[in-house]
């Protein structure tokens, strides 16, 4: 077993998603060539044989920042502005789906709330990016660390090891790096599922989001760039109650497409399957800590929220810009980016407003997944009273787009 020393300011991450690319790029683009960033992960193999069909809302300000990053251009002909939201409480069967929210307009003059954006896409943007800034990209996993003062020590899935002054944790809800480090999960799932897939349809959305709210849990309809066989095309998220999940997957094509239209709706003409339905299991989580010794949990690796809100890529690119800040910030002073202090800093950032954020979806899920006449009437009020009230929906609309408050640079869009 080989050991290898990196430089003084290395930083490893294990997990090549979204939100690991994102901060390998910002970090090296910021720092230069003086300071080694790597990525390891074998899904950098294994996407060559299986691509990425599933698409995010990314928005306003995750995409400020991905402009600022250089990468919001190599993606905006394939993306497709979400410029009004409209959201029904109803039953599948119902014939009639009363409006009792929406938004429209934009964050701010020419800026959507929101763009869908194919996650293949941006993944091999991405990457792209990294290879050419110098980001040195590795087809293992990391099997194991070891933390100590002067920095931490990595082994990777073949034997190699490396050092490194800090190690970032993104390897999704079931990080194994978390677990090593002994980091409490607290979670609980829905006994839901998200069925997900690329629906055509034969009418334009017009960059229209519809959220229908049903008994089983909300089905979301979800605006794409045209294409397909029918002209133009939506995401769909659908969540059902896991007990019924395997019935529908065993379904034919024709069997499927008539369970889709009985909650798609009509409004958008012929529809057609354009990527085949996978389940996905829902639930809550987060880390009782978002740092370790020399690590920090990124994305998913620190929290997993229900999809409801459509929020669970941006607060993972909420975790990348803070965490870039302050090791940047810390870097340039030249300060140590795995010291405690400045891994504080992050978890000061992120922790407050990722634990709202989970109980703000947690709660809507609870509320809206059910039958209850008397919760119904109840939220069907409260949804009515906030589309009478534009300051608390333009506030909605701005939390949801990432713009308020005093987010960290990068989600204004200026440079590190």
């Amino acid at each position: 077993m080989s050991e290898q020393m990196g430089p003084r300011e290395s930083i490893l991450i294990a997990g090549g998603g979204i939100a690991g690319l994102t901060l390998a790029l910002a970090l090296k683009r910021a720092l230069g060539a003086g300071f080694s960033v790597i990525v390891a992960d074998p899904a950098f193999v294994a996407r060559q044989a299986r691509p990425d069909t599933r698409a995010y809302a990314v928005a306003a300000a995750a995409q400020a920042m991905l402009q600022a990053l250089g990468i919001w251009d190599k993606i905006a002909d394939g993306a497709q502005a979400m410029t009004e939201m409209v959201v029904s409480d109803s039953r599948s069967g119902d014939a009639i789906r009363p409006v009792f929210l929406t938004f429209d307009g934009e964050v701010e003059p020419g800026q959507p709330f929101a763009h869908m954006v194919g996650s293949g896409a941006l993944i091999e943007a991405l990457t792209a990016a990294c290879r050419e800034a110098g980001v040195d990209l590795r087809g293992e996993g990391v099997a194991r660390f070891d933390s100590g003062e002067s920095g931490v020590s990595v082994v990777l899935g073949g034997g190699e090891v490396l050092r490194a002054r800090l190690l970032v944790a993104a390897d999704g809800a079931r990080s194994k790096l978390r677990e090593q480090a002994g980091i409490g999960w607290v979670g609980w799932g829905y006994g839901q599922s998200g069925l997900v897939a690329t629906i055509g349809h034969e009418r334009p959305h017009g960059g229209r989001a519809v959220e229908h709210f049903l008994p089983s849990g909300p089905f979301a309809i979800l605006p794409l760039s045209d294409g397909g066989r029918l002209g133009h095309r939506s995401s769909m998220v659908w969540t059902e109650r896991s007990e019924n999940v395997p019935a529908l997957l065993s379904l034919d094509e024709e069997g499927m497409l008539a369970e889709i239209e009985r909650r798609f709706g009509l409004e958008l003409g012929e529809i057609a399957l354009e990527s085949p339905v996978s389940a996905h299991p829902l639930g809550f989580g987060v880390a009782r800590r978002f740092v370790g010794e020399r690590l920090a949990l990124l994305g998913d690796a620190a929290h997993l929220i229900h999809p409801i809100a459509g929020q669970g890529l941006n607060l993972g690119l909420k975790d990348v810009a803070a965490l870039a800040e302050v090791i940047v910030d810390a870097a340039r002073l030249g300060l140590d980016p795995g010291a405690a202090d400045v891994l504080e800093g992050y978890e000061r950032a992120r922790r407050f407003d990722t634990v709202a954020m989970g109980a703000v979806t947690d709660g809507l899920n609870r509320l809206f997944s059910n039958d209850a006449t008397p919760l119904r009437l109840a939220r069907d009020l409260g949804l009515g009273l906030v589309d009478r009230l534009p300051g608390l929906k333009r506030f909605f609309i701005r939390e949801a787009a990432g713009v308020a408050g005093a987010p960290p640079r990068l989600l204004r869009g200026e440079a590190l």
